[in-house]
């Protein structure tokens, strides 16, 4: 028996997912709805929820990133990567590592210091 191809329906855009469920929310925090209907508009939340997340993960993967200007001014530019190189602690590590050391300055230093502009 030959299988019959049922076409994904496609995802709806971004904006209109955020504002369904935006409205959702509104209705949630409302009050005026009960423990079913309650239940059942938190599922629809929840779906387009995940659907605005997978857009915005989508989208992030199609980011090009500038690497240079060519001796034309155009910019050169590459795809954007986030799955090379570190892990996301290793990320949250290294940039609290820099935020360390840019925010080590003494503590005794005058504010009027016209040494240093930082």
């Amino acid at each position: 028996m030959a299988k019959k191809k049922v076409a994904k329906p496609k995802p709806p855009a971004f904006e209109d997912s955020l504002a369904q469920l935006e409205e959702i929310v509104a209705n949630l925090e409302g009050g005026k709805l009960g423990l079913a209907d309650s239940l059942e508009q938190y599922e629809h939340g929840v779906k387009h929820l995940n659907a605005c997340y997978g857009l915005l993960t989508e989208a992030e993967r199609r980011i090009e990133l500038v690497s240079d200007i060519d001796p034309t001014g155009q910019a050169r530019t590459k795809p954007f990567d986030d799955t090379e190189g570190e892990s996301l602690e290793e990320k949250s590590s290294a940039r609290s590592r820099r935020r360390s050391v840019k925010g080590g300055r003494s503590a005794s230093r005058e504010v009027d210091d016209t040494s240093s502009l930082f």
